[in-house]
């Protein structure tokens, strides 16, 4: 019975012992599989990893790709606008103590280089600048404006290119103060003094504006100026605009003015049609005439222009161009017609 006893006891401790290596090897394999689940799974998240960073690397080189380069163009605008903005910057800094008061300036200047030959004149080049400043420590009240035109441009209309004219004096520079009394919608009065071609001036101008039923306008502009040279002198300026649609445009300009360095009164007036065929490009097909009347002459015509001038933004924001062919018929020509063609490059250089 012992032996009997034994032999089962024996037999039971084997069970044991297979039944533990069977758990052993079972311990095992699962213990294999979440080791070769998690091994995996890091080798996934290294994959997600490397195609997450190639992804950025190669959005990173199409973005770098789209923006434009930093090459010469814009450099030169970048230098032109900070040098503009920096002197405005030191000459506002005048009119304050506090230098913790120190507002930011707005500056805007405008290049314009141009080529309008004709046919009996192939070296009409010119180049022409505007800067306007604005001085925040007297409100916008009060401006900087260098330009190389004339002091008020009385010989232009608006809308008149000054490369379809006869060549005048190269001294035409000026620099001068201008302020603002009153300005809303409708109405504006300023004044301004100055230098114009070594001459000293002081202007003072109202402009008055009607509308109605959201297609005609109507603007009133009087002046009165003062040269040391030329004296005492006014102008007056009408201009009617009619809106056709959203893209075209009627206008009407009519001037007369009048100044003790001569005698008659000198006329002009414009009939232009704008149409603006895209975001980024327009068109102005104009006639204008100009001439004396009450002169020693009696009544004279100067000078016909018909002109058609197609304007277009390229390459940068800030930069456009335009090519006006024209012809002309002057009076010192026996109004014998005289074609041409402006080539134009004009760029704005902003800030603040």
């Amino acid at each position: 019975m012992l032996k009997g006893l034994s032999h089962t006891l024996i037999l039971f401790i084997l069970t044991l012992c297979l039944d533990e290596v069977k758990f052993a090897d079972a311990a095992e394999t699962h213990s294999n599989k979440i080791s070769d689940n998690i091994i995996d799974k890091i080798a996934q998240k290294k994959l997600e990893s490397k195609n997450i960073t190639e992804h950025k690397i190669k959005h990173k080189t199409e973005q770098s790709s789209t923006e434009p380069p930093k090459n010469w163009i814009n450099n030169i605008h970048e230098t032109v606008s900070d040098s503009v903005y920096q002197s405005a910057y030191w000459f506002d800094n005048f009119f304050t103590d506090d230098d913790s008061e120190q507002q930011k300036p707005q500056t805007n200047a405008r290049i314009k280089l141009s080529w309008a030959p004709k046919s009996r004149d192939f070296n009409e080049f010119k180049t022409r600048f505007r800067i306007k400043v604005k001085l925040p420590h007297f409100n916008d009240k009060v401006d900087l404006i260098f330009s190389e035109d004339s002091a008020e441009d009385l010989d232009n209309l608006p809308l008149e290119s000054s490369n379809t004219k006869e060549n005048v004096d190269d001294e035409r520079f000026t620099a001068a103060v201008r302020f603002v009394h009153k300005k809303e919608i409708d109405r504006l009065t300023d004044s301004r003094m100055g230098i114009s071609g070594g001459d000293i001036f002081i202007k003072a101008r109202h402009k008055r504006s009607y509308f109605w039923e959201k297609k005609h306008s109507l603007t009133f502009e009087p002046s009165v100026y003062y040269f040391l040279e030329d004296r005492l002198g006014a102008k007056l300026l009408l201009e009617y605009n009619y809106q056709r649609n959203n893209l075209q445009q009627l206008r009407v300009n009519y001037s007369i003015w009048g100044s003790q360095s001569f005698s008659g009164i000198r006329w002009k007036y414009g009939v232009y049609q704008l149409n603006q065929l895209s975001d980024s490009k327009a068109s102005i097909f104009g006639f204008h005439a100009e001439g004396l009347r009450n002169d020693n002459k009696g009544f004279l015509v100067n000078n016909y222009t018909l002109s058609y001038r197609y304007r277009f933004n390229a390459l940068r924001k800030w930069l456009f161009f335009e090519v006006e062919p024209f012809v002309e018929w002057p009076e010192n020509e026996n109004y014998k017609a005289t074609p041409g063609i402006a080539l134009r490059i004009e760029g704005y250089f902003y800030k603040g």
